[in-house]
């Protein structure tokens, strides 16, 4: 018998926040210092300083270049509660990374074809972007030198985080509805490269924020307050990351999903190392680890496999000596790149006037860990058919769909997505899954590869790149 939709949604609320709450990362992100600000109203934003132009300020913060970022660099103000330098020091170092970063999505948005910039939803997203770095460039031309505007670069940084949180459903609207204006294929490579950015934008906000709300309060001699227990965390980084946890955690959410859609729950072993460790986002390992399991076990149950295990393999490689360190490596092209300020991991943005280069995160040091997983399942294999089409962000947008009213499903899952909270929100039924969880895993510098024995299984090996030994 199926079970009502809102009893569904509500079993799948419940279990995400119940995953969700393990991470110091959604802690961090309760950051209601004071209430939020509204984001400016269309008619509002009709009256906003920034206009188009050949010569104005988005322009030429889009046009500058900016250097490789690295995982080390947002652990380089050391473990919180920090001192008010370093938390001063800290609010400085992000300020120096996003306007550039959010002007050059203004830029391309701009580039788009006008009458997909003029679709409602992508309208929305190009004017959340112009809210966003027009709150912070009042304070890049004059950095942050107190505790009190720190506090309240950290509220900026708030409303940034919370006014982005559902970039990702809110184009995939508007383009599922520009679908017969613009090339599925452009599509796709301005999603990847908008995608990824966003990313690093996210990143860069939220790793200040949790190590403001960690090092809170700075007494009045610039001292923090003496830390009352030892944590793996530094900002949003966990140290000491465990994958094995993680997947046993996916496991249970991705499992309780299964079980309410198809009556049965497939089984996963964990072999190989299960107890190595290393340092990542794990809010975003979650993100890759659920859309992959989620591929997975729906494959053993649709072919009627579910009694054979899902089974996962983690291993760390060793620590790479520096005299034998490869340098850089394109992952996207299967080539060692010989430019240094080449990104890594997928193709620049080319439209013109954009300087999206150095998005990516580069490695930290030639001894930076990884650690591979191999996710492997007895379900049948991906058609040949489908194969070439399963890292493409069009693959199911842009499909014949019907628009609102349709009764193929894909308008109801677009409705779930959209309603959803937290920038994880669920895209599925959109065919975002592979392509953005590749987007993460790429911008530390990892990859995923997929080999399919099409009428036998599927392996997908997830290698995830570290930031090396964290003192």
């Amino acid at each position: 018998m199926a079970i009502p939709n809102a009893l569904a949604q509500t079993v799948r609320c419940n279990v995400r926040h119940r995953i969700c709450s393990t991470y110091t990362l959604q802690k961090a992100c309760q950051f209601s210092v004071s209430p939020l600000p509204k984001v400016a109203t269309s008619s509002s934003q009709a009256q906003h300083p920034f206009t188009y132009g050949a010569n104005d300020e988005v322009t030429r913060l889009a046009a500058s270049r900016r250097r490789p970022l690295t995982l080390a660099d947002l652990l380089k103000h050391g473990r919180p509660p920090l001192s008010r330098d370093d938390l001063l020091a800290s609010a400085n170092f992000t300020l120096s990374l996003l306007p550039a970063r959010l002007a050059s999505r203004i830029e391309a948005l701009r580039n788009l074809p006008f009458i997909v910039v003029s679709n409602p939803h992508v309208s929305k997203i190009y004017n959340n972007y112009l809210h966003s770095l027009s709150t912070l460039l009042p304070y890049q031309q004059r950095q942050v030198a107190s505790l009190e505007e720190e506090k309240h670069f950290a509220e900026v940084l708030a409303d940034l985080v919370y006014t982005h949180t559902n970039t990702i459903p809110i184009l995939a609207r508007g383009f599922l509805e520009c679908r017969r204006y613009i090339d599925p294929t452009e599509v796709t490579r301005f999603l990847d490269t908008h995608l990824r950015a966003r990313i690093g934008t996210r990143l860069i906000a939220e790793q200040h924020l949790a190590l403001h709300f960690a090092s809170q309060p700075v007494g009045d001699d610039g001292q923090p307050p003496k830390s009352t227990a030892p944590s793996n965390y530094i900002g949003v980084i966990d140290t000491a990351l465990q994958p094995a946890r993680i997947v046993k955690l996916c496991e249970d959410f991705v499992g309780e999903i299964c079980e309410l859609k198809y009556g049965v729950r497939p089984r996963l072993t964990i072999d190989g190392q299960p107890e190595a460790t290393f340092a990542h986002v794990p809010v975003h390992v979650e993100y890759i680890l659920t859309e992959l399991l989620k591929n997975a076990f729906r494959a053993v149950v649709e072919s009627g496999n579910e009694r054979e295990p899902v089974e996962v393999t983690i291993a760390a490689a060793p620590d790479v000596p520096r005299n034998h360190a490869r340098g850089p490596f394109s992952l996207s092209m299967g080539t060692q790149s010989n430019q240094p300020n080449s990104d890594v991991g997928f193709e620049m943005d080319t439209v013109v006037g954009t300087a999206d280069a150095n998005e990516s995160i580069k490695w930290s040091s030639p001894s930076t860990q990884s650690i591979t997983i191999r996710i492997r399942d007895r379900g049948g294999g991906i058609p040949p058919e489908i194969l070439s089409n399963i890292w493409s962000y069009s693959f199911t947008t842009f499909s014949d769909l019907n628009l609102p009213g349709s009764e193929n499903g894909n308008m109801d899952a677009l409705n779930a997505m959209s309603s959803g909270s937290g920038h994880m929100s669920s895209i599925a039924g959109l065919g975002y899954g592979l392509p953005l969880s590749r987007a993460y895993a790429e911008y530390f510098g990892g990859s995923i590869a997929v080999q399919s024995l099409w009428g036998w299984g599927t392996d997908v090996y997830l290698t995830l790149q570290g930031v090396g030994k964290v003192a």
